[in-house]
């Protein structure tokens, strides 16, 4: 190899140099798991931690390389194994002799970051836009948040700009976009590797009362009295089945169609209220719906897109 950058550059993905495939492993085991093969995920150095399974690091790291650097190919293998597809289910065994399941025992139940919980949102309500490249975006955000943190001016933009996805967000390096910096997204004033996991009520708050997850909500609630069929019943398996990706057991249905009833007969005693659920967000609502209506199937979709099991990547 020439002794240039295009050089290095080479070299770095030879396999006389194995470290560049090791950190890339690691960093896509760690998005898939929650915790790299290298638990010290920012540092390979003599300072980081050692690999919890050195044997397996070695062969992903050397699979990599062999398939040509195929990123795709090494997803598949990972959530294709064995290991990825076991259970979350926590047993009292696991907490005694692994509660950090080093020796992957169990599978990751990970909180999904802000980014996806938005995406996620819009995608099911049939409110996100696919289109891909173009300028950034400036998506919902407080009034005058900008000015009071550092004197800047922020413009909501209009039309598909609200519903691009995050990638395209606009985003100022000392201030993040404030649902997702409650959501554990990462702060962009310096370089973070390892995510964040918390739970706080904030953001059990963000996700029932922020202007994009409400009017989700809403869209997701025409489309559950649009598509769903006639009867409550039908429509609560309907929402449950386009957010959580599976049936609901007899019991959900039972609980979650009574609740929808409860919200109509909310909406009814105070017509007032209805309108105001509407009126939130840019889009305009469908044609030919009954107000107190889509009000309550909002309230149902606000409900599941709160469940934790869709929060929560199981």
């Amino acid at each position: 190899m020439k002794n240039d950058r295009l050089g290095f550059a080479r070299w770095l993905v030879s396999g006389e140099h194995p470290l560049t495939a090791r950190v890339t492993v690691n960093r896509y085991w760690q998005l898939l798991f929650g915790s790299g093969l290298v638990k010290t995920t920012e540092d390979f150095g003599s300072q980081g931690e050692l690999p919890s399974h050195p044997r397996l690091l070695d062969w992903l790291a050397a699979d990599l390389m062999g398939n040509g650097w195929d990123i795709q190919a090494l997803l598949k293998t990972l959530v294709m194994s064995r290991t990825y597809r076991q259970s979350s289910v926590v047993m009292e065994e696991h907490l005694r002799k692994d509660p950090d399941n080093l020796l992957l025992a169990r599978a990751p139940r990970l909180s999904l970051p802000g980014n996806v919980l938005r995406d996620q949102a819009l995608a099911v309500s049939g409110l996100l836009v696919e289109k891909q490249g173009g300028p950034s975006v400036y998506p919902y955000q407080p009034a005058k948040l900008w000015e009071e943190a550092s004197n800047a001016k922020y413009t909501v933009g209009k039309g598909e700009d609200l519903y691009r996805r995050s990638l395209y967000t606009y985003w100022k390096r000392t201030l993040a976009p404030p649902n997702m910096a409650v959501l554990d997204t990462a702060d962009r004033e310096y370089c973070a590797v390892r995510p964040k996991f918390t739970n706080t009520p904030l953001q059990a708050l963000t996700l029932l009362n922020d202007v994009t997850f409400v009017e989700a909500a809403r869209k997701l609630g025409e489309r559950i009295l649009l598509e769903g069929g006639v009867t409550d019943a039908e429509r609560v398996r309907f929402g449950f089945r386009t957010v959580a990706t599976r049936e609901p057991t007899a019991r959900e249905v039972r609980v979650l169609t009574a609740a929808l009833n409860e919200y109509r007969e909310e909406f009814r005693a105070q017509p007032k209220a209805a309108p105001v659920v509407l009126k939130v967000g840019e889009s305009v609502v469908a044609k030919g719906l009954d107000v107190g209506e889509v009000a309550a199937a909002a309230a149902l979709a606000n409900v599941l897109l709160n469940l934790e099991e869709v929060t929560t990547r199981e």
